[in-house]
């Protein structure tokens, strides 16, 4: 009992009891807590109606209903692949925006899927009594078949669902502590509406991201449509125009992507020591060689914005991380949490005998991870980075795993995952062959220089080619940049895989028994000790604990509570709010703080004191952007779209008095529509109000 005592004590000095710490699922938000802290009781028909207004952005973000028609509201930098897709050498959307002034006008984006999570179900117990007595690897492979089984009989049941077919995906939930199936209505017809241009949706650019004061209008709207008309969305978030107070309660409903506060110290050392100063080291050098290709032509520099965004954004992050995982404090905290639970279960014989060596089972995994870092990075992972390459691999691959059971498969080509597998691989999407020789090239050459000249893979592809001399054969030679050569071999199977004289599809099919090697000893080594020693780490936290405490993210829907709060920076106290008048201030007509045409001719016809952003003490991470703020009542506050410099490190742990969420104010959102850009009748159907008489918009 008093280990039992010391244990939660200790574990809870710095939780979500004492701060507003915790990024909870909807079956198990702490209402009681939230209730004891604000004073605000949420209950469940409030957080069904929001659970169903939320949007997953298949591509990595998150978005919310705001009007019964479909129209969804989410972050400028979500949707800047649709902008760049539907943009063309004379029309650049992302620098000049897109405004759909009627439904006729609103362009489909060819990559996007939205979902919506309906249902969740609890297969726990089905799950552990399928790896029962099995060793590590047996288990782990048991379990993969047991969750493809119960995707695949799920997804048949709800076939007839009465919102329309349901897709299910299998979610672990405190790594392996807990098994759901998460059923979601999928929307594949997504539309862009409105986005203002990316100067000021991104205004004060990479100096200004992650930091705060803030002056960013990052928001778009986008419509889902199903059979050709825009969605009927009865659960969706009505407007609240004036905003949330200072210290006012509000919260986060999105899909956080990944946090790691429950990794043991060894995983954090190997993220510390191998895994980020690669991504750094060779993400930096693409960062430049993209710079310096932009600077070649204009048609150049606009197909670099969207990389090069994304790539500064990920290197912030990335060091964010870094910096974290380099602070004494972040690992002497792990230590002593981790001591303090393996004290815990010394003192329970049984608990003893379930968890056993899990601690050590997980350093020895992240040891073999270290001996095969490279070759499984460039030959199974993100390692080659081509858009052409990608599709060659998927392609070469699918045509494999969909001739297997379902349950059999690679798990990324599950039939949960195939519609937006071929929604992707099938889209329209340009593909500049210069900017593929370019990413190609140096993925080949940063190849050679993890793996080495000797490596039997590096001399297959570079004993007589240099890394550009090979990209630039396979970029010309390949037919892949063209969908209906892509739709040929998607739907030819493995035999017109097999025929294909391609080179990148060549290529993918002669690198694939070796990526499939690699991958199956990190499946088998580093992978399957590590879930089945994480398992048993879990049992002893649901001993001590039970389910009190929050999941690691898994972009899955999640809500986090907090209020509007600012903070103390090198003894300045920040203001939770800024306003309309600083950003003019602040522009210097030079990127990144260049303002649009339009906002310069409007500046005399907007109120100076309008709100602009404003900060959180909610918890968030990347998903997030663009998930919705909501009251108390459950209205729609503002729009997540950055954490400060300080909640980069909310991987690892949650600093009460510093990490703060940025978000857009539903005030300039409206200002800017109205008074800016004339899309008075967007503004209406925010608003609530019905279109104008005689409107197109209402077409």
């Amino acid at each position: 009992m008093l280990a039992r005592f010391v244990f939660v004590a200790c574990l809870f000095a710095s939780s979500s009891l004492l701060a507003d710490e915790g990024m909870w699922t909807f079956h198990h938000f702490p209402t009681d807590a939230v209730a004891e802290k604000y004073g605000v009781h949420i209950d469940a028909n409030w957080l069904a109606r929001v659970q169903r207004s939320v949007t997953r952005h298949e591509s990595g973000c998150s978005g919310s209903f705001v009007s019964p028609d479909g129209l969804v509201l989410t972050n400028h930098h979500c949707v800047l692949r649709c902008l760049a897709e539907i943009s063309s050498k004379g029309q650049d959307y992302i620098a000049q925006g897109f405004h759909a002034r009627s439904r006729a006008e609103e362009r489909k984006c060819p990559t996007d899927i939205l979902s919506v999570l309906m249902e969740v179900e609890d297969i726990t117990a089905k799950v552990n009594a399928a790896t029962a007595g099995l060793s590590s690897a047996q288990a782990n492979e048991a379990r993969k078949q047991e969750l493809g089984k119960l995707e695949a009989a799920c997804t048949e049941s709800a076939k007839k669902h009465k919102s329309g077919p349901l897709a299910c995906e299998s979610v672990t939930l405190y790594q392996g502590g807990q098994y759901f199936l998460y059923k979601y209505k999928r929307y594949h017809d997504v539309r862009m509406v409105f986005a203002p241009e990316h100067a000021i949706a991104s205004f004060g650019g990479d100096p200004d991201n992650f930091n705060f004061p803030r002056w960013s209008l990052d928001f778009s709207l986008l419509r889902v449509y199903e059979d050709d008309k825009p969605a009927k969305t009865p659960s969706f978030l009505t407007w609240r125009a004036e905003g949330p107070q200072a210290g006012e309660p509000v919260f986060v409903a999105g899909h956080p992507g990944t946090t790691n506060r429950l990794l043991t110290l060894e995983q954090l050392k190997f993220q510390r020591d191998t895994q980020f100063p690669e991504y750094l080291t060779r993400n930096s050098e693409l960062r430049g060689r993209i710079a310096q290709w932009g600077k070649t032509s204009e048609e150049a520099a606009r197909l670099a914005q969207r990389p090069l965004q994304t790539l500064e954004n990920s290197l912030k992050v990335y060091r964010g991380l870094n910096r974290a995982l380099l602070d004494d404090r972040l690992l002497t905290d792990k230590a002593r949490r981790e001591e303090t639970l393996r004290a815990f279960v010394i003192e329970q014989p049984e608990l003893t005998r379930i968890v056993g060596s899990a601690w050590d089972d997980i350093a020895n995994a992240q040891e073999r991870y270290r001996q095969i870092y490279g070759r499984y990075l460039y030959l199974e992972a993100s390692g080659i980075n081509s858009n052409l390459f990608r599709y060659a691999r998927q392609l070469v691959r699918a045509a494999e795993e969909r001739g297997k059971p379902n349950e059999l498969r690679l798990r990324e080509y599950a039939d949960s995952s195939l519609q937006k597998l071929a929604n992707t691989l099938l889209a329209e999407t340009p593909i500049d062959p210069d900017y593929e020789k370019l990413t190609l090239s140096f993925s080949l050459e940063k190849m050679r220089e993890l793996l080495g000249p000797d490596d039997p893979t590096v001399r297959a592809l570079l004993s007589t080619e240099s890394p550009e001399s090979l990209a630039a054969k396979l970029v010309d030679g390949t037919k892949l940049a063209d969908v209906d050569e892509r739709k040929t071999l998607w739907e030819g199977g493995q035999e017109a895989i097999a025929a294909s004289s391609d080179p990148l599809i060549v290529l993918a099919r002669e690198l694939d028994p070796e990526a499939r090697a690699v991958r199956k000893i990190y499946e088998d080594e580093v992978v399957a000790p590590v879930a089945a020693a994480q398992e048993r780490i879990a049992r002893a936290r649901f001993a001590a604990q039970g389910t009190s405490v929050y999941p690691d993210a898994t972009f899955t829907l999640r809500l986090s509570y907090g209020a509007v709060a600012g903070w103390e920076e090198n003894g300045q106290a920040l203001a939770p709010f800024t306003t309309l008048a600083r950003l003019y201030e602040r522009a210097t007509g030079k990127t990144p703080f260049a303002l649009p045409p339009l906002w310069l001719e409007a500046r005399t016809q907007l109120d100076p004191t309008t709100p602009f952003n404003y900060v959180t003490t909610n918890d968030v991470i990347g998903g997030n952007s663009g998930s919705p703020v909501i009251d108390a009542q459950g209205r729609l506050v503002g729009l997540v779209f950055d954490g400060n410099i300080h909640a980069l490190s909310g991987s690892y742990w949650y600093d009460a008095a510093k990490n703060r969420t940025v978000a857009v104010h539903p005030a300039i959102i409206l200002t800017a529509l109205e008074k800016v850009y004339g899309a008075t009748e967007l503004a209406r159907e925010l608003s609530g109000a019905p279109p104008a008489a005689g409107s197109k918009r209402a077409l």
